[in-house]
């Protein structure tokens, strides 16, 4: 059985199974928006649909809260235009909004970090 969890202090819902930290998508919060920059979901977890069960849960949480959500991690944003409900709670990934997501990571590589 899986269950999904905001874990604040590290910025990023989790998704475990049988108790066991499967994977997680990463966020930052940026004014009223929620900034998805990465998902990650671990090699003995895969194949299963956990990514997408974590991405909708947590897509909601977001909604449900009154947040805007903005999908930078190509997962999310993937799975934004893939599920119109959620569209008049999104916005775009700006380049203003990029560039505060690398100085909020500390990535001076040139691009928003997506590990």
């Amino acid at each position: 059985m899986s269950t999904v969890d905001n874990n604040t202090g590290e910025h990023r819902y989790e998704i475990s199974v049988d108790g066991e930290l499967a994977g997680f998508t990463a966020y930052r919060d940026h004014g009223e928006q929620r900034v998805f920059h990465h998902t990650e979901i671990g090699d003995a977890f895969g194949g299963r649909g956990l990514s997408t069960e974590l991405v909708a849960q947590a897509l909601a949480d977001t909604r449900d809260a009154g947040k805007r959500i903005v999908g930078v991690c190509p997962f999310v944003a993937a799975f934004l235009r893939k599920h119109p409900e959620f569209a008049e709670h999104s916005d775009p990934a700006t380049p203003e909004v990029l560039a505060w997501l690398k100085e909020q990571l500390g990535d001076h590589s040139g691009s928003p970090r997506s590990r």
